[in-house]
């Protein structure tokens, strides 16, 4: 493990493999661990990064807001400090968020962006109320909490099948301290709208969805790439792709990387 200090907080990350940088950003209440098996596939051929962002993993909190612009900076910080001047992001969920900031921030560090289970829209006025509750529920019962919010980013069908998986999912996301998650909430609610981005063609955008994903609104998510030139991967499964299909996403995402 590595680590830099960015405005004073560590920021973890691990650097394995060599070529094409790909940096892989994990979503709400996971870390950087959650990419294991990726990195031991993607750095046969490539250099993966993975980082943990504020609040999270290894990495520190940085007051009580973790805007999705302060992650992008911290993200720079350490691709700087690893002197890559252009990476391939990839980010779930919450990382697809920081994904976008940073491909609005650094335009020029970007090479290709993956948004895995993510979207470019903002928050709804709806979801802005969730975020509320949920910070009230995770301060009253941080366990039941977190317990429930990852076993709910799977389908239905794959609750059952996925046991061993989501236990260990749940494991690593009660090590996310409490303050890492309120300030992420509270970061998540107030994002920007970043929907244009995918319409600028600047760089090659994947988008991949899943059909049954309780998150994300599958129709409302084909919306935002529609007259764009986003190429859409749908999976029939739910919020955890690279749980869920696994093995068909990494043959996905290393055909878009070559």
């Amino acid at each position: 493990m590595k680590s830099i200090l960015y405005k004073n907080t560590k920021i973890s990350f691990t650097d394995s493999g060599e070529g094409t940088a790909i940096v892989l950003l994990h979503g709400f209440l996971e870390n950087k661990k959650m990419w294991k098996t990726y990195i031991d596939l993607f750095s046969e051929k490539h250099r993966v990064i993975t980082i943990d962002l504020l609040g999270h993993g290894e990495s520190d909190s940085l007051g009580y807001v973790h805007e999705m612009e302060e992650n992008a900076n911290a993200v720079h910080e350490v691709l700087k400090h690893l002197k890559i001047e252009k990476a391939t992001i990839l980010g779930h969920s919450m990382g697809g968020y920081v994904g976008l900031a940073f491909a609005e921030l650094f335009p020029e560090n970007i090479k290709q962006l993956v948004l895995l289970n993510s979207t470019s829209k903002e928050d709804s006025a709806e979801k802005k109320l969730n975020r509320t509750r949920a910070i009230k529920a995770v301060k009253q019962n941080y366990v039941n909490f977190v317990s429930l919010a990852i076993a709910n980013l799977f389908s239905e069908n794959n609750r059952v099948r996925l046991t061993k998986e989501i236990e260990r999912a749940k494991e690593q996301a009660l090590k996310t301290p409490l303050q890492g998650i309120v300030a992420s909430l509270e970061g998540m609610k107030i994002r920007k709208d970043r929907e244009w981005l995918l319409h600028e063609n600047r760089f090659p955008v994947l988008l991949i969805l899943g059909k049954q994903d309780p998150v994300l609104n599958y129709e409302e998510s084909l919306a935002q790439i529609k007259d764009t030139t986003v190429e859409l991967v749908s999976f029939e499964d739910g919020h955890m792709s690279h749980i869920e299909n696994k093995e068909e996403l990494q043959s996905i995402l290393l055909d878009f990387f070559n």
